[in-house]
């Protein structure tokens, strides 16, 4: 036996309960909507339970029919007259007819539960292939982005020391050109050259405070 069927035996053997019929099977498609097979195959399945249905409630109609006729019968069996003969006859007719509808009907009874749990089986496994294939796309997709984030997080690292790097550097020419040109010059300087940001230790308690708010 080969793998295909051993999993087809395995699928057969499962006791699954009738999908269509599980609000939480619906679910499974509210993102993406049903494939155009699997809605085929779920109106195929809702055809026969309907039909299984309508076999069940049409053997009750005859079998009261039939009642019906037999108690016909016997509340005129005093009746001896031409027309009561004629009268049993036909009903004895449609009592014979009422019965091989009912045969009919209960050989199909025998048929459809297969059916429907064959199609079952088969919605299942179209299910099992619908949420699968997702499931793989979501996993690329997933790793596609995990990939992403550590990048970022690396060139983050990196850009923090770049930064970190460049404001020892601009606070230590800050300061050396203080010593060196001294404060009345610098300020001057500072006022010919106001679009450079040299507030660092401003710079640095905002950096806190956003820091503090992402982490509450």
């Amino acid at each position: 036996m080969d793998e295909k069927k051993d999993f087809s035996q395995l699928i057969k053997a499962a006791k699954i309960p009738i999908l269509i019929l599980d609000q939480k099977w619906h679910q499974l498609f509210l993102v993406n909507g049903k494939p155009e097979e699997i809605e085929e195959k779920e109106q195929e399945l809702n055809e026969l339970l309907q039909k299984e249905a309508r076999c069940k409630q049409d053997i009750k109609d005859y079998k009261k029919v039939k009642q019906n006729l037999m108690d016909g019968i016997v509340a005129g069996m005093d009746d001896s007259s031409e027309q009561r003969t004629i009268d049993v006859e036909e009903k004895k007719r449609l009592i014979d007819d009422a019965n091989a509808k009912i045969d009919e009907l209960e050989d199909m009874l025998l048929e459809i539960p297969r059916q429907i749990r064959e199609t079952n089986e088969a919605l299942m496994v179209m299910t099992a292939d619908y949420c699968y294939d997702n499931f793989r796309k979501n996993t690329e997709k997933i790793n596609e982005i995990s990939a992403w984030i550590k990048q970022v997080r690396h060139d983050l690292k990196v850009n923090v020391v770049k930064k970190q790097n460049r404001e020892i550097n601009t606070r230590q020419m800050y300061a050396y050109m203080h010593d060196v040109f001294g404060p009345q010059a610098t300020n001057l300087f500072d006022l010919q050259n106001m679009d450079i940001n040299l507030n660092f230790h401003e710079e640095k308690k905002e950096e806190k405070k956003e820091q503090k708010k992402e982490s509450t």
